[in-house]
């Protein structure tokens, strides 16, 4: 069973139908389509809630993805109550936390950004509520968390265009320079790679959710600079108050 996964085309979708396709043992409800994204590529899964035609819900803590299947989970919140009326083959609406998703959205945008104001290889990152960061491999850093968020945020202000387009995996194996982080690869297995474009600055593999424009970041600063190792520095951004 493989889930139809409609924030691929539209991050800004908040709500959705879709048919209950499977139960899991564990509980865990796997859609034909969904709106919720699987936690991957550094960026939590989104959580919210799934409700039946009789208004009743299941609150979704997490997603996650079942590769193997290529469905998409929908991980209920832990309840010492059994959920009724939830069967194979109901139809549903789809709510996500729109207001958490969105800070995901924004932040992540941020970090490609942040990859262009630091063009060095990238080891790692992680994308929160709040705060994000990237680990990168900088041989000689020399710049200060003043000078970078200066450098983010005219990037911000440029009000550059956020926009998606699809390669096949030859292409991405003709053009390997695309790929910046040498942790996580793109997702792969349907032949295409999704390419994420900001303007003319940055162009790259991408599965996540972003904003359309790099205004929709708003303020955020360089919050920390951290030594993971001889060449490793763990860079944070956050919503700057």
């Amino acid at each position: 069973m493989t889930s139809h996964a409609l924030f691929r085309d539209d991050s800004y979708l908040t709500t959705c139908s879709a048919k209950i396709a499977e139960i899991t043992e564990d509980g865990a409800y796997i859609l034909d389509q969904t709106i919720f994204y699987p936690t991957g590529g550094g960026q939590l899964g989104d959580s919210g809630f799934l409700e039946n035609s009789k208004g009743e819900k299941v609150i979704i803590a997490t997603t996650r993805n079942d590769r193997e299947r290529g469905a998409i989970l929908h991980i209920p919140e832990e309840t010492d109550a059994p959920v009724s009326g939830f069967a194979v083959g109901d139809e549903v609406v789809c709510h996500i936390d729109w207001k958490a998703r969105y800070k995901f959205m924004r932040l992540h945008t941020a970090l490609h950004l942040l990859s262009v104001v630091l063009p060095y290889p990238v080891t790692g990152g992680q994308i929160g509520k709040e705060e994000a960061r990237l680990d990168f491999n900088i041989p000689d850093p020399s710049f200060t968390k003043e000078e970078l968020t200066s450098q983010l945020m005219s990037m911000v202000e440029a009000d550059y265009g956020v926009q998606q387009r699809w390669i096949s995996d030859e292409e991405l194996d003709a053009n390997p320079d695309l790929v910046k982080t040498m942790s996580v690869q793109p997702p792969r297995g349907s032949g295409k790679v999704r390419l994420i474009s900001i303007g003319d600055i940055d162009l790259q593999p991408c599965g996540g959710t972003h904003v359309a424009t790099t205004a929709e970041i708003g303020a955020v600063e360089i919050c920390k600079i951290e030594n993971k190792g001889k060449q490793n520095r763990r860079v944070r951004i956050r919503f700057a108050s």
